[in-house]
């Protein structure tokens, strides 16, 4: 019987001990999701402070940092940045973040990506979190608002980010609604949508280190496809997109899948820089709320195309 009980205890110490999901907040600037003490990914919620030009512009959007998945340490992310700085390069592009450049409602426009007119996204409140041994879930509560400063849609995203061998996966999840008419939610593929923006210092060398691949194969270094407005031509409906770039001296990847169930047409952009995502037009509606899912996946080192597909085949069969 002593043995048997010692078996357990020694069961239970050893089932304790394993990594747990958890998450970290730092009130009124962030929270951090963790895997036992590794960060993976950091949740910018910070308030909108709109008391000057450049407090604005360093908090007129939430986002989601990521962190390199093997320490935990190096944010392979881009954070917020002034414009006004002109050693940096497209500084309101952060993380991984939704948005789109040309919206209009009740014979207003507004563009929350740049947010030059003091328009803006608010985290309004975390609607539910949880965290185990398999996953992290969040899900948040956001405003989008006009140059008046007052919502004209209402959001909820929900992360879910997953510890896998070799890397870090984050499942992205929005349902936008408004209680609008109508809401006219376009832009064109460099400013509108959902997307990925590595870290500033990748834009310093990017044309030498960084590259995509995509369905069709491995692209050259520094070689882009974006969807052009004027002809339109380029990629459309692209199911998966890699971007491979340096930071710190190490060599990460960044493969980014779209749900099959967003809107189409979906139009792609990458950039040197180590952005890469997709926009679509879409009128919203009481009636029609805009449901859109991604799915990004975190390594370090290379990837093939045989292994994202083989990564998009298993995300659209669950």
């Amino acid at each position: 019987m002593k043995a048997i009980l010692s078996l357990l205890l020694i069961a239970c110490m050893a089932h304790a001990a394993e990594p747990q999901f958890r998450f970290e907040e730092k009130k009124g600037e962030y929270i951090d999701v963790l895997f036992g003490d590794r960060k993976l990914v950091r949740y910018m919620n910070k308030p909108r402070d709109g008391s000057t030009k450049d407090t604005h512009e360093l908090s007129f959007k939430p986002f989601h940092h990521v962190f390199d998945p093997v320490k935990g340490e190096t944010l392979l992310t881009n954070g917020a940045g002034l414009a006004a700085d002109k050693a940096n390069t497209f500084p309101h592009h952060r993380g991984i973040f939704y948005a789109f450049n040309r919206i209009s409602y009740d014979k207003e426009t507004c563009d929350v990506w740049h947010g030059k007119a003091n328009e803006f996204v608010l985290h309004d409140s975390v609607v539910s979190q949880e965290a185990n041994d398999k996953h992290a879930r969040q899900k948040s509560k956001l405003l989008w608002c006009g140059k008046d400063g007052k919502p004209f849609a209402t959001e909820e995203r929900e992360i879910t980010v997953s510890n896998r061998d070799g890397g870090t996966l984050i499942d992205f999840d929005s349902v936008l609604k408004t209680d609008r008419e109508k809401v006219r939610l376009d832009g064109d593929p460099q400013h509108a949508g959902c997307h990925f923006r590595a870290a500033m210092e990748v834009s310093k060398h990017g044309k030498q280190d960084t590259y995509y691949v995509r369905p069709d194969g491995k692209g050259k270094m520094g070689e882009t496809r974006n969807w052009d407005p004027k002809t339109k031509q380029g990629p459309v409906n692209q199911p998966w997109d890699a971007c491979s770039f340096v930071v710190k001296g190490q060599r990460y990847t960044v493969l980014r899948m779209v749900s099959p169930k967003n809107p189409k047409e979906w139009r792609s952009s990458e950039r040197e820089y180590g952005r890469l995502g997709d926009y679509f037009e879409w009128d919203l509606t009481p009636k029609t709320p805009l449901l859109v899912q991604y799915r990004y996946w975190m390594q370090a080192g290379e990837m093939t195309p045989e292994q994202c597909a083989s990564a998009y085949k298993t995300y659209i069969s669950h």
